[in-house]
């Protein structure tokens, strides 16, 4: 049976009605302009009542959404109001509740980080506390599938702080949330030089220009800008208003702000692998229907005559006969039934297509041959994938290594002497956190998951694909 942690403010910071909820937050959510930057990888949100501070939290969250598919754990900081905690507090239970619904905890997670000193679990803390409540409609609102990690923070330095979120760093499956606001009960105009003060020390990216008085949850804030320095994250101020401004009076207020922190673009983002991509995508368009029936009638070929298909290059185009490199997939019942390719480009694109075709079809070592009764009776699906050129990863360790992948985008090698593990880009739809990934792939390579050696060595590559929903007809001929 689930340990759930019951909604404790609802009904006074927010709605307590779930449609009403609902509604409020899409309401908020609604008037903040369109974004267009990159989506962030930490924000820092206000935790007041709704009709004082949601609309400023809503301009954090809603540069979010276009990565609500791939954001699957949120680590969530805030300070702590009600029972003194030292260090940094987990909760206990198994689920946090909002008249949304229920959060999974991430109790992986938990126990990585349990593991330090300054992390503990005591419930008390978290009883009556709104600074992560509050949140989580939000994150409920924007987000489809996520497992949460929520640490109260007491009596801890930033350094605490920043070991903590460093090891649940992560790569873009991971968000993470500090819940803050800023000056309380000045009069409007000081309190707006004290937020002033508070949002240039934030920009700065410098924990020291940030006083007591000026955000409540300052060591938090503190713990991730030291991070941010660390990791050359830049940071944008995206609404700082107080409760003056929305549904208070001006005599005492509470300052509120939004901000955004990006990681720095890695190399793989430049223009080669742009150029790449639209390139092989108008080759794709071209010639991809040809390169899939390439594909078919070179297992067919094999299954009539017992020999592979030669392929005559002479009369095709220059850009298939050029060098590339591919990797052919079969799909049978929804199940793989071969998949066999080249990570680097070693000879003429549609000479690699139909080698790799046949081999997918009949020399995968993990499946029997395919046979003409098995075309007959099932729908085998066949995939053509083009390949980039590889781009080595720079990285420090394990941790630096899954915090720099890019969920559905990146396929990766991983080498080690004469070891090698391979995945495409589609890998991630079975697993999706990068940790897993690079685990998966150790695994993959001959290695145990939990190795690792200063010696190994990554790329990454990009593809572009093109697929059938069953095998195309063998009989059609190569015409390009």
């Amino acid at each position: 049976m689930s340990l759930i942690r019951p909604a404790a403010v609802a009904g006074t910071f927010y709605s307590g009605d779930p449609a009403e909820l609902a509604a409020s937050v899409r309401g908020y959510l609604s008037q903040v302009p369109k974004y267009d930057g990159a989506v962030p990888k930490a924000i820092i949100a206000p935790h007041a009542g709704y009709v004082y501070s949601g609309l400023t939290a809503a301009y954090a969250y809603a540069p979010i959404l276009p990565a609500r598919h791939l954001i699957k754990r949120v680590v969530l900081l805030g300070p702590c109001h009600r029972v003194a905690v030292k260090g940094l507090a987990l909760s206990g239970a198994d689920q946090f509740a909002t008249p949304l619904g229920e959060v999974e905890l991430d109790k992986e997670a938990a126990a990585r980080i349990l593991k330090l000193p300054q992390v503990q679990i005591f419930d008390a803390t978290h009883a009556d506390e709104h600074s992560l409540e509050v949140q989580l409609p939000f994150l409920q609102s924007i987000l489809e599938d996520f497992k949460l990690v929520p640490l109260v923070v007491g009596q801890a330095g930033a350094d605490d702080v920043a070991q903590v979120l460093d090891a649940l760093w992560g790569g873009p499956e991971t968000l993470i949330v500090i819940s803050s606001d800023l000056s309380h009960y000045m009069p409007y105009d000081r309190a707006r030089q004290s937020d002033g003060a508070a949002c240039q020390a934030i920009e700065k990216l410098d924990p020291t220009q940030l006083s007591d008085e000026q955000a409540c949850g300052r060591v938090p804030i503190k713990g991730l800008l030291n991070l941010a320095q660390q990791k050359k994250l830049s940071v944008e101020t995206v609404d700082l208003r107080n409760s003056g401004d929305t549904a208070g009076a001006k005599d005492k207020v509470v300052g509120y702000g939004s901000w955004l922190f990006h990681q720095p673009a890695r190399a793989i983002d430049q223009p080669g692998e742009n150029s790449f991509g639209g390139e092989t995508r108008r080759l794709l368009e071209k010639h991809g229907s040809s390169f899939l029936h390439l594909a078919a009638r070179a297992i067919r070929h094999q299954l009539d005559t017992g020999r592979q298909l030669k392929v005559d290059t002479k009369s095709s185009a220059p850009e298939v006969t050029a060098d590339g490199a591919s990797f052919v997939s079969l799909d049978k019942d929804g199940k793989l039934r071969g998949c066999i390719g080249s990570i680097g480009a070693h000879r003429p694109l549609i000479i690699d297509i139909a080698e790799n075709a046949f081999r997918a079809a009949f020399k995968d070592s993990r499946f029997k041959p395919l046979t003409a009764e098995e075309i007959e009776k099932h729908e085998i699906v066949l995939t053509v994938s083009v390949l980039s050129p590889q781009v080595p990863i720079d990285f420090s360790g394990e941790a630096d290594l899954v915090s720099q992948l890019r969920p559905g985008r990146d396929g990766v090698v991983l080498q080690e002497e004469g070891r090698r593990g391979v995945f495409l880009p589609v890998v991630w739809e079975s697993l999706p956190e990068p940790a897993d990934f690079v685990r998966n792939l150790k695994r993959k390579a001959g290695l145990p998951e939990d190795y690792w050696s200063d010696s190994l060595r990554a790329w990454r590559y990009v593809t572009e694909i093109v697929s059938s929903e069953a095998l195309p007809d063998p009989r059609a001929i190569w015409t390009d």
